[in-house]
């Protein structure tokens, strides 16, 4: 089964980033790819009025889940829609989550990932200060679901940080992490490869890690560098800058493999269900 990563230079018109994504989902349909991973602020980035965009949207006002709904009807395509601001279920008033949505071919929502990780970092570049707890709310859940293509996990840009989540979205059974994101371009040169590599390979899954690749309102400038990666760590596809479509072929038969002859998740010792504490070498006593 064919998987796709969209990587997108997205900015402040709403109505002109859906156009464009639809464009690049179309790529991705025809060329085979049963299942799409937008990148994070795919229909906005550098806007400051993410509450109110969100409230429209959960009061069935705004543009972006109509658009989500038709296009995955339209092009017969599960579709990760990488994050879009959105409150929690039936609180419409309430702050917005940094929501990962996984949208099925007819349209319907099969799972939704609140980002977990917030990135309120300090960064030596021309914004310098990103707080994005300031307008968005903490998710609190780790979220696996069924696609046509494998056992899906969802993550989100920071989340890459924290292999514990990682791990738990293999051990609930995870074939394929997605891992749409937004990463500066100061933090990705630095660590967005060795980040997505790090995570397919201990996790044995692949990474679908999409991206935003360019100059965008704020000023901010992102890595882009969006790619996808087998559970060998081996990079299958990978776009530096700008938009693109970038397609890879599951091989299921070869992740069984990887994982039987390196059952790693059997070995896992510390911190699983029943295993003791590992002690501190200050509890070590002579």
């Amino acid at each position: 089964m064919s998987v796709a990563v969209i990587q997108m230079v997205s900015q402040s018109d709403v109505l002109a980033n859906l156009a464009r994504a639809r464009h690049l989902l179309e790529q991705a349909a025809t060329g085979g790819a049963k299942l799409a991973v937008l990148p994070e602020n795919f229909a906005a980035m550098g806007r400051r009025d993410v509450a109110d965009i969100g409230r429209a949207e959960a009061m069935g006002e705004g543009p972006i889940l109509p658009w989500l709904k038709q296009t995955a009807r339209d092009l017969n395509l599960w579709i990760v829609a990488g994050t879009l601001p959105l409150p929690p279920v039936d609180q419409p008033t309430a702050k917005v989550h940094a929501c990962s949505l996984l949208v099925n071919d007819c349209g319907e929502t099969v799972a939704r990932y609140d980002k977990l990780h917030l990135f309120d970092v300090d960064v030596a570049d021309n914004r310098g200060r990103y707080r994005e707890s300031d307008d968005y709310a903490y998710g609190s859940g780790v979220v696996v679901a069924d696609t046509p293509v494998g056992r899906v996990g969802l993550t989100v840009c920071y989340d890459l940080r924290f292999p514990e989540l990682y791990s738990e979205l293999r051990a609930a059974g995870a074939e394929l992490i997605t891992a749409p994101s937004a990463f500066t371009a100061v933090t990705g040169a630095a660590h967005w490869e060795v980040l997505i590599r790090a995570r397919a390979i201990e996790t044995q899954c692949y990474v679908l890690a999409a991206a935003q690749g360019g100059t965008h309102p704020g000023p901010r400038e992102t890595w882009g560098h969006a790619a996808i990666i087998d559970p060998w760590g081996r990079v299958l596809a990978q776009q530096d800058q700008g938009e693109a479509v970038l397609l890879a072929e599951r091989d299921s038969s070869e992740q069984a493999s990887i994982r039987a002859r390196m059952p790693v998740s059997s070995h896992r010792r510390f911190f699983s269900q029943g295993a003791q504490r590992p002690a501190r070498n200050d509890e070590f006593k002579a």
